[in-house]
């Protein structure tokens, strides 16, 4: 099991960057190799269920999320959502947060916890390097594109 957190300030409002990164479909854009499937009708909320699909032909996973907490930002409140991953490969959550930050931009906060069921500990440094490799970059480009 691994945790990581990333941190931006990126030059958006507080619902702008809200938008960017809990449009579920985007992600699947922004990560390599992957694909994004809503499996409930919109608008997300909490119960919302999506899956994310990674990889290629037989060595292909998905990656099942459900989010359990929906605060979106409002009124320069903090924005929160968790998200609880139920895959048969990949367990944990993931929690994204918007809040105020400096000169009206955006601070965002994303956490996880990751497991990748059967593999050994040891793996443990590899996956979080890797893991805070492949969600940066995601974070990046969702927030860069609107």
């Amino acid at each position: 099991m691994v945790t990581f957190q990333l941190e931006r300030t990126p030059p958006l409002s507080l619902d702008e960057a809200w938008r960017r990164l809990t449009h579920w479909r985007r992600h699947g854009d922004v990560v390599p190799l992957t694909r994004v499937r809503v499996l409930t009708p919109p608008p997300t909320g909490e119960g919302t269920v999506f899956v994310a699909r990674s990889g290629l032909g037989p060595l292909a996973f998905d990656d099942r999320m459900e989010v359990t907490v929906w605060r979106p930002p409002a009124d320069d409140e903090p924005g929160l959502c968790r998200l609880e991953k139920r895959g048969r490969v990949v367990l944990g959550w993931a929690e994204i947060e918007v809040w105020p930050g400096p000169g009206g931009r955006a601070h965002v906060i994303w956490r996880e916890e990751l497991r990748v069921r059967f593999l050994p500990s040891f793996v443990d440094p590899l996956l979080a390097a890797s893991a805070r490799t492949v969600f940066g970059r995601a974070m990046n480009r969702l927030l860069r594109r609107p």
